[in-house]
């Protein structure tokens, strides 16, 4: 006979060892074999049944509402239920007649912060288990009494799926009969305050579409691929020595559907795709399609780490738009933010009735800014956590690289904190050394993936992000190069007749270029909520914040760095973006704006094309100032050189105010013709077609302490771009 008080538990829900309880249960008699008791929880059933191989059995009350128990002479092997409530009846497999499920070694290496494909253990997997076909659900809840699993399976009643419980704070339960499509989540009963709650699986594969917020059992293994060559020639690309252009994606608001609707991944992998590739870039990046409840947070604010949003369909549809990318030539980065989380209390917040994830001192688990939660970097289980959802991701979809965003949140204590409102590390200093070390160990993880690339966006002078953790670094790919932006941004905002007084905001970044391996952000944080698009940052009419649009681009695309460009930045779009709406492409039926965006397939092309503007991004030696003194004129000129010097160079010339300048003279590395292979000015891309017709041919006449030089025509506000002879071999130097 059960104790009362276990009744009562199992009654309520709360019973924390369900399985002693439930299921098949030998039964020792002294004068024959053991006799067998089944005992099940069945409240949706008024009467219910044993269904054996050998025959069925009737089940009696057993001391409790909805509790019912079969004795049997012998163990009944596989077996159902056969229940009847009023007019109704129906079978139904027990799922506390299967053992346990995972094997003990890995939840050993969840403990421990190291089993970094926890995906594979935890969350929800569609399975065969002992002969049924089902779905073994497991999650990691330490402090729990007691977790049930709840859906439209069994009416959401938190009382009749209770967990079994595992090593680690792990609870696991088998159902036969769930698959692929089914909704649950865990109803939580704490150890601590009583705290009770419902909450999504911090593990699952895919949830309901906002507002909804259930999770949703999916299958990412099953995708049949067709990426394959893409793949194979990954890791074999160096991508610091490759051309990286990458167009910058909010999925959202790219472009809507009739009545403001989402374009599904499909809908974008025939859309998306092809306009990214006639442009030319080589790369997107989405921010965040991680699951999130607000979309306001434009995806910031994760509350599904595994989850790509079901705003634009299911997992198995992101795949496909993957896929369509990488056969189409283009790489795909994911935005993906272990900074922080929201508050939402039927996610990750107070998970098991205590702080889980986050930490509990609110000096280091409360994010000011942003209204969040930080995760708790030195527990073992978040680390792994969090290690396992970046592989993930470049795992089940094929993603080339992550952008790890608010890193320098990450890195120091006192980030955006008055004094007092922080916790010192253990050596009294400000460096958060549990998030330096997570970051280190994610990179070396990450980097394990074949080809696989890492950005951080790290705002501070942090030493050695972009360095590998073997040489004291961070162990980032890239990392964006926010101070190159702001200066920009600073420059092209003053009026052309001031700017002499700003030439500095020129030059600056080449001071530090060369400490990391840089990427050259415009990204979506400077377009929007008051910043000015990319062209209302620009000074003067019209015409000339088109110009200044097309010599800022082309200064970019020259620098040194990896380049970033957000979605509208293209079209010259006026407004700043919003996520509420779809980039205004109307505007591409005007001139201006639709010679901008052929500007920018031009820029992409010459940039693919030319060696020597990709190949040196991150040395010295891939660069040299031809002249930054002529303060007066605004005119800087510099050059790029490849790898191999016997290639040929590229040299730029950029005037910064709306005079044209004949008769401009500049040193070059030797004799020769140089054909001027983009002018920003040229009337094609809406500027007034002053330029060189096609070149100019050097002389050996010395200037800015070169043996040869070239007199050319500077346009207003214009770049221009020379593509020079190559070095002969014995002047070549070495290889960088």
């Amino acid at each position: 006979m059960l104790d009362p008080a276990e009744i009562q538990a199992i009654i309520e829900g709360r019973h924390g060892d369900p399985f002693r309880v439930l299921g098949p249960h030998a039964v020792p008699r002294d004068w024959q074999d053991d006799a067998w008791l089944i005992r099940a929880f069945l409240p949706h059933a008024e009467s219910a049944s044993v269904i054996l191989e050998s025959g069925e059995a009737a089940m009696l009350p057993a001391g409790g509402p909805g509790l019912f128990e079969a004795e049997l002479d012998s163990n009944p092997g596989a077996y159902r239920f056969r229940l009847r409530h009023t007019d109704s009846e129906w079978e139904e497999e027990d799922p506390y007649r299967f053992p346990p499920v995972l094997d003990a070694f890995p939840l050993h290496l969840h403990g421990e912060g190291t089993l970094y494909k926890a995906y594979e253990t935890l969350g929800a997997h569609p399975r065969e288990h002992h002969g049924a076909s089902g779905t073994v659900f497991a999650v990691w809840a330490p402090n729990a009494e007691a977790v049930s699993l709840t859906g439209d399976f069994n009416g959401w009643d938190d009382r009749r799926h209770p967990m079994r419980l595992r090593d680690g704070g792990i609870w696991e339960i088998f159902m036969p009969g769930l698959g692929q499509g089914t909704v649950y989540k865990y109803f939580i009963r704490s150890k601590v305050n009583g705290y009770r709650m419902m909450k999504v699986d911090p593990f699952a594969f895919a949830a309901e579409v906002p507002p909804k917020t259930g999770s949703i059992v999916w299958d990412t293994t099953d995708y049949e691929w067709g990426d394959q060559e893409w793949m194979d020639a990954r890791p074999r690309t160096d991508p610091l020595h490759s051309p990286m252009s990458v167009y910058e994606v909010h999925l959202g608001s790219w472009l809507r559907a009739e009545e403001n609707r989402f374009l599904t991944y499909r809908e974008l992998a025939d859309r998306l795709v092809p306009y990214v590739a006639q442009l030319g870039f080589t790369h997107i990046e989405l921010m965040p399609v991680l699951e999130h409840p607000f979309s306001g947070s434009w995806g910031y604010q994760v509350t599904g780490y595994f989850a790509p949003t079901s705003r634009h369909g299911t997992p198995t549809d992101f795949q496909y738009l993957v896929d369509r990318c990488h056969q189409a030539g283009i790489g795909v980065l994911l935005d993906w933010v272990p900074a922080h989380f929201p508050r939402d209390e039927w996610a990750l917040a107070n998970f098991d009735g205590t702080c889980l994830y986050e930490h509990a001192d609110p000096r280091q688990g409360a994010h000011r800014d942003w209204g969040t939660l930080i995760f708790n970097f030195g527990r073992n289980e978040v680390r792994g956590f969090l290690v396992s959802s970046a592989l993930y991701w470049l795992d089940r979809f094929h993603i080339d690289g992550l952008r790890v965003d608010a890193v320098a949140s990450m890195l120091y204590l006192d980030y955006s904190r008055e004094s007092g409102d922080w916790v010192a590390n253990r050596y009294g200093g400000r460096e958060n050394l549990d998030a330096i070390e997570f970051l280190k160990r994610f990179n070396e993880v990450a980097h394990a993936v074949p080809g696989a690339i890492t950005i951080a966006e790290e705002s501070t002078s942090y030493p050695m992000v972009s360095r590998p953790v073997y040489t004291g670094g961070l162990g980032f790919t890239f990392k964006w190069n926010m101070g190159w932006m702001h200066d920009m941004f600073h420059y092209f905002r003053c009026d052309p007749v001031y700017r002499k007084h700003d030439h500095q905001d020129l030059t600056f970044s080449l001071l530090y270029a060369f400490s990391e391996n840089y990427v050259l952000p415009v990204s979506h944080d400077e377009v929007v909520h008051g910043k000015a698009s990319l062209i209302g940052k620009m000074a003067g009419d019209e015409w000339q914040r088109f110009a200044n649009v097309r010599a800022f681009l082309a200064y970019m695309y020259t620098h040194p760095g990896k380049k970033l460009l957000f979605m509208g930045c293209e079209i010259g779009q006026y407004e700043e973006w919003s996520e509420e709406r779809s980039l205004r492409w109307d505007l591409l039926q005007f001139h201006f704006h639709r010679r901008l965006h052929g500007m920018v397939r031009e820029l992409n092309r010459i940039y693919r094309a030319e060696p020597a503007l990709h190949e040196v991004d991150h040395d010295w030696s891939g660069f040299e100032w031809i002249d930054f003194r002529d303060v007066e004129s605004s005119v800087i000129s510099f050059l790029r050189w490849p790898r191999d010097r016997s290639h040929s160079h590229v040299i730029a010339v950029c005037n910064f105010t709306p005079v044209v300048r004949h008769g401009y003279r500049i040193g070059v590395p030797r004799p020769g013709y140089y054909e001027e292979i983009f002018n920003s000015d040229s009337s094609s891309f809406g500027g007034s077609n002053s330029g060189n017709a096609g070149g100019v041919t050097a002389v050996p006449v010395p200037s800015h302490g070169r043996a040869a030089s070239i007199t050319i025509t500077l346009p207003p506000l214009g770049v221009l771009v020379f593509r020079g002879p190559g070095l002969p071999r014995e002047d070549n130097g070495e290889k960088v």
